[in-house]
């Protein structure tokens, strides 16, 4: 993402422009665009126009249109970000008050304005167009005869290509036959692999597959390399790890990523760190669990207590359609912050993620124990029974 223009009052008002430049960064902009913001942007629409002889004619006619966000969309699989609104401001093709939906697309600028920006959507835009942020991985899940090639970012996984290549299947002395086409495919993938993957960014290159499928693949890519004498693959060669997975399709994947060879080549990626924390968080719930706390109210109790370590938070969260919602979980975010403690934003549609937003989207790991968390606020005043001095004092 590159930014284009800033500007933010300190009443925190204003708008930022912004350029997508690859697929990614609809995820970002999924995220930094919520429903009542104003949002500017390239349109197409058809109209309708009467010639002096009075026949009428349509044509498609490109403008920008501004409109207030009612409804979000995104396509994950095809990267692709849908907004819709009505137009808010003066148009000579559209009128004021006209339903429209913005299709996002890369290399086109658009602009957000908010009423209100706060750290959360400033992390985001910083996230976004700063490229230290990323690190990217990329994978290949295949089994005999198809292929996924993807590139497993920080955020979302990205499919760049399926390739599919019939392999006959063995029979009798055909042997050949299958060994043939086995060849034919690995080169596709081979070829696929050169296309979508710098090899010299990527910091790991996954190969999974059922049987020895990988292996077989990583065996073609290298002595193709050697036959074109490919240095940059050849150079890459510690880059490459191949593991077992049940499956050539893309859920794979979640597998895959828990691989102890996995693990530890991702070990200093921001990827791994998430996921590492949210399995130490689900161990704590059966070692030690009341320093492992998760859901809102329980949450924000152990903040106002200053004893959260780490705070582990969906960014579905951040993009409720409530106001006072978002200002409470980014008052969260920013208060753990100001102690010290870690905070990490867990994309929802990684692993990690989704098992976060199965917990309400929201947890905690505590620097000290605390119990009673998740007792009512009103109990109290509801008759509970206390026990003082061996008797049962009913304090309603």
């Amino acid at each position: 993402m590159r930014l284009v223009k800033k500007s933010i009052e300190r009443d925190m008002t204003g708008f930022v422009s912004l350029c997508p430049e690859e697929p990614e960064d609809m995820w970002h902009a999924f995220n930094l665009i919520r429903v009542n913001d104003r949002l500017r942007a390239v349109a197409v629409r058809r109209v309708y126009h009467v010639s002096a002889t009075g026949s009428s004619f349509s044509k498609r006619e490109k403008t920008i249109l501004t409109i207030k966000v009612d409804k979000v969309d995104f396509d994950t699989q095809a990267g692709q970000l849908h907004l819709n609104g009505r137009v808010c401001e003066e148009n000579k093709y559209v009128s004021v008050g006209a339903q429209h939906t913005l299709d996002l697309e890369l290399h086109r600028n658009f602009t957000v304005f908010k009423e209100e920006w706060d750290s959360v959507t400033l992390d985001v835009i910083k996230s976004a167009c700063d490229p230290a942020e990323k690190s990217e991985i990329g994978a290949v899940v295949l089994q005999e005869g198809f292929a996924n090639v993807c590139f497993i970012t920080e955020h979302m996984t990205i499919l760049r290509q399926r390739v599919e290549v019939p392999v006959p299947k063995k029979r009798g002395g055909f042997v050949s036959n299958y060994e043939k086409g086995l060849e034919k495919f690995y080169e596709a993938t081979y070829q696929s692999i050169m296309r979508h993957f710098d090899f010299a960014k990527l910091k790991v290159i996954l190969l999974a597959s059922p049987g020895f499928v990988a292996e077989g693949l990583r065996n073609h890519i290298f002595a193709a390399a050697v036959v074109s004498d490919n240095k940059i693959i050849l150079t890459s060669r510690p880059k490459f790890v191949v593991v077992h997975c049940s499956t050539g399709h893309v859920h794979a994947l979640n597998e895959v990523l828990k691989s102890p060879a996995v693990v530890a080549k991702l070990a200093d990626t921001k990827f791994a760190k998430e996921t590492r924390a949210v399995e130490k968080f689900l161990e704590m719930m059966n070692t030690d669990e009341y320093r492992a706390w998760y859901g809102p109210k329980e949450v924000r109790r152990a903040i106002e207590k200053g004893a959260v370590g780490t705070l582990l938070i969906s960014n579905s969260l951040f993009r409720s359609n409530s106001v006072s919602e978002r200002r409470q979980y980014v008052k969260m975010f920013d208060d753990v912050k100001k102690a010290g403690g870690e905070t990490l934003i867990l994309s929802s549609i990684h692993e990690s993620g989704v098992r976060l937003d199965g917990l309400g989207g929201i947890a905690a790991i505590l620097t000290f124990p605390l119990q009673d968390l998740d007792e009512s606020d009103g109990e109290a005043d509801e008759g509970v029974a206390e026990v003082e001095e061996g008797k049962v004092k009913n304090t309603g």
